[in-house]
């Protein structure tokens, strides 16, 4: 049926092709140009397929991509070899410091406990480990009272150091740190302070105290009490923090800003101990053996101190660390 309409259309172009040829013409020209333009299109849709399928096939680089990636890949390898790298070196480092104070602290306390031990051994002869142990104190004392008779200032000043570094390390301790991992600077800038400073400085001050009170009446051991808790405290806490932030190359702002900041309330902390203390100090024990005695109550003080300094610095290095 299609086959026949066909047939009857050409046969119609054909009758009015021959009564009109110029209408022959238009429709061959109509004719020519769409078939020309048909196979145009199917050109054209051929060469974007295979321009489709080349892009398929083909992967598109981009070079800013692969400069990316280039530069990504060896970076991140890197940094997690250097992180491992980091981490083994901070144990490590761990581990030697760890040893370092160890070894100073097992070699220091080894040290005194033979000299205490061993203060008789020139008279060791014939004597039992009771007679050894009975009468160390008793001899250990007699050979402090001839160093301090010998060389009272540098006695004291060696009293002092021990006990301000002992003082130090017991504050780290409180502060949570392990045993061995105490910070060997901070302990050794407490006891330079307390050897150069408290041992000599306090040697004087207790004479100029017998200077200033010299009376029997019972009102001299409250004035002696008072003046120390006053004047005293308050230079030598002064001191203490001061020449701490030196030691620590910290600026006359910060300096002065943690004096200022610590200085009523560390005077204020002291009355909570020492006018008990000095009751003692002033009203029964000797001029030349203050020093030890104040030393012994100083590990309390110490700790108190060395603790308060080092919550200083460290909101000093947040508020830096911030800004």
């Amino acid at each position: 049926m299609a086959t026949l309409c066909s047939f009857q259309a050409i046969f119609r172009n054909f009758s009015i092709s021959r009564e009109n040829p110029a209408f022959s013409s238009q429709l061959l020209d109509k004719s020519f140009t769409s078939n020309k333009s048909r196979s145009r299109s199917r050109k054209g849709y051929r060469i974007s397929r295979s321009v489709i399928e080349d892009r398929k096939v083909v992967p598109v680089k981009d070079k800013g991509s692969e400069d990316r990636a280039t530069s990504l890949t060896p970076k991140g390898s890197n940094s997690s070899s250097s992180k491992v790298k980091t981490e083994s070196g901070v144990d490590s480092d761990k581990l030697t410091s760890r040893t370092i104070n160890a070894t100073i602290v097992l070699g220091f306390g080894t040290f005194a406990v033979t000299k205490l031990l061993t203060v008789d051994h020139d008279y060791w002869q014939g004597w039992t480990l009771y007679e050894i142990l009975r009468y160390a104190p008793e001899h250990n004392w007699i050979a402090y009272e001839q160093a301090l008779k010998a060389n009272p200032v540098l006695a004291k000043m060696a009293i002092s150091g021990i006990v301000y570094s002992i003082g130090d390390w017991i504050a780290q301790c409180y502060e949570g740190k392990p045993l061995f991992e105490f910070d060997l600077t901070r302990l050794f800038r407490s006891g330079l302070v307390g050897f150069t400073l408290h041992g000599s400085l306090s040697h004087y001050y207790y004479q100029l105290c017998e200077a200033l009170f010299p009376f029997e009446e019972w009102w001299v051991v409250p004035a002696k009490v008072a003046f120390d808790q006053t004047v005293w405290a308050a230079i030598w806490n002064s001191i203490y923090f001061v020449v701490l932030g030196l030691l620590r190359f910290e600026s006359p702002t910060n300096i002065y800003g943690e004096l200022n900041s610590t200085f009523w309330p560390m005077l204020t902390a002291g009355w909570k101990l020492w006018p008990f203390a000095h009751l003692i100090t002033y009203g029964v024990i000797p001029l030349e053996q203050r020093l030890l005695w104040v030393d012994c109550v100083e590990l309390i003080w110490v700790t108190i101190l060395s603790t308060n300094k080092c919550s200083w610095d460290k909101m000093m290095l947040m508020i830096e660390s911030v800004s």
